[in-house]
């Protein structure tokens, strides 16, 4: 039986076809064995990283050096695809990692904005979200970290803006639409539209047949199992 986490799995390592020789930069389990998982199978050309100062090769050992200051050129050069996370994110992609609440007094600090303006500015950019829920999936994200397409394109910024995918535990989310607004493009199986619906806290655009996140290869599951994630580490990311 394919769990929920192997579909997503499978879901965070298609947002790397066809992407080229490009570092794939992950910052979670899932995603990272995503990452991974397209290397070993349709996508030889990814660069992995171990997230510091190395790049990595199939067995997770170092094959090269990469100091912050080239992967600081390889953002901005436009030769990373980043799959980053979200403490809310909104109908357009807007991205908040940095507080909840009003700027001036928030309710809780995050992370900080962190690279996130470049990322979204300068290279493509994919979201994986473990728990697809109304207070990640928000109208309105309370600060802007990552920029999405409708602040993008006021500002006149869009030359380089490439906002790939959502991943989330429920489905697969793009902007493949004509105001570049979030719709819902695959469901894993077992999740229905109405589930999707109830758990984003605005109205996503959903089409008469949303199709099923595709399954895992019998070679795909095999990697994830006994080589990328062994020890199950996905199963506690995805708790369905």
């Amino acid at each position: 039986m394919i769990s929920r986490s192997e579909y997503c799995v499978v879901a965070c390592a298609e947002a790397w076809r066809d992407n080229g020789e490009v570092l794939a930069a992950a910052m979670a389990p899932v995603s990272t064995f995503g990452a991974r998982l397209a290397k070993r199978s349709f996508a030889p050309d990814l660069l992995l990283t171990d997230g510091e100062a190395m790049l990595v090769g199939l067995d997770g050992e170092p094959e090269g050096w990469l100091p912050y200051r080239r992967h600081l050129t390889m953002v901005t050069g436009g030769k990373r695809h980043v799959m980053m996370g979200a403490s809310q994110i909104d109908r357009h992609g807007n991205q908040n990692i940095s507080c909840i609440g009003d700027w001036s007094r928030p309710a809780r600090q995050l992370l900080g904005v962190r690279g996130a303006p470049v990322n979204t500015l300068n290279n493509p950019v994919s979201y994986w979200i473990p728990k697809h829920s109304p207070r990640v999936f928000v109208e309105r994200v309370d600060m802007v970290s990552g920029v999405g397409h409708d602040r993008a394109a006021a500002a006149g910024a869009t030359r380089f803006h490439r906002l790939g995918r959502v991943v989330s535990d429920l489905g697969v989310l793009d902007f493949e639409t004509p105001d570049r607004s979030m719709r819902l493009a695959s469901l894993h199986p077992g999740v229905t539209v109405d589930q999707v619906r109830a758990a984003t806290g605005f109205d996503l655009v959903i089409g008469e047949n949303v199709p099923y996140t595709r399954e895992p290869t019998g070679e795909e599951l095999r990697l994830i199992r006994e080589v990328l994630d062994p020890e199950g580490l996905r199963d506690r990311e995805v708790r369905v």
